[in-house]
């Protein structure tokens, strides 16, 4: 049901940058349920959110990209219990026409100028992870001979998107929902799905939050099968 007010209302909603479009055709639904609510958000990589309300940022909801970033905001007190909303996989992206003839996984090294996401960021971490799974399948030097090829390593993962959409790399790990959202401007190469770690999403509010039952019917409508269909829409499990 939507909330009645009186006056416009700010709800300020923190969320990893790979959700960007999903949350934004959410916010567009809430606000259209609550007319007198203006849904703001920050997108920004999930460590980067972290620092900025463990120093005091106000916001209402918080929406991360892997599970470490956030429980230090469930032991700081900042958070409530949190709930996994979506789950995501990892896609090697390349420029339409793939200038680096990349046909697998395994060709990665054959890359010039790889982008990826910073070790302190969760697109970051989850490559990580990915690079020391296919070492076991493509011998121990593999994440090395990829790392040697890293031109630059992204704070969040649109900046590693727009790398390759600017054709300043020629290759790139992001998430699927990211590459599923650049189809028109590049190509995916197909990961091993044995390989591919899988991302967790969680959600919780803010305990400090100034409109706590807008904040939770946020994260209800998120929560919904109605939010798990636009999530779906923009390449989320």
């Amino acid at each position: 049901m939507p909330w009645a007010l009186v006056a416009a209302v700010q709800l300020t909603v923190f969320a990893a940058s790979s959700l960007r479009d999903a949350f934004q055709e959410l916010g567009r639904q809430f606000g259209q349920e609550n007319p007198a609510v203006e849904v703001a958000f920050n997108f920004a990589g999930s460590q980067e959110l972290r620092t900025q309300l463990q120093q005091g940022a106000r916001a209402d909801v918080a929406a991360f990209a892997d599970q470490p970033q956030f429980q230090a905001l469930v032991r700081d007190g900042l958070v409530g219990a949190p709930a996994i909303f979506a789950r995501n996989r990892l896609a090697l992206i390349v420029p339409r026409g793939n200038p680096a003839k990349i046909r697998e996984l395994g060709d990665l090294p054959l890359a010039h100028r790889i982008v990826v996401g910073d070790p302190s960021v969760p697109i970051g971490s989850y490559t990580l992870r990915l690079l020391d799974a296919a070492s076991a399948r493509y011998g121990a030097g593999f994440r090395k001979k990829v790392e040697d090829r890293v031109a630059s390593r992204e704070l969040n993962v649109r900046q590693v998107l727009a790398k390759v959409r600017l054709g300043e790399a020629d290759a790139a790990i992001v998430y699927r929902s990211d590459a599923l959202e650049a189809k028109a401007s590049v190509e995916t190469i197909p990961i091993p799905a044995e390989l591919n770690p899988e991302a967790t999403y969680p959600i919780a509010v803010l305990r400090s939050s100034a409109e706590p039952r807008l904040a939770e019917a946020f994260v209800h409508l998120v929560l919904s099968d109605e939010g798990r269909a636009v999530l779906a829409r923009h390449g989320f499990q």
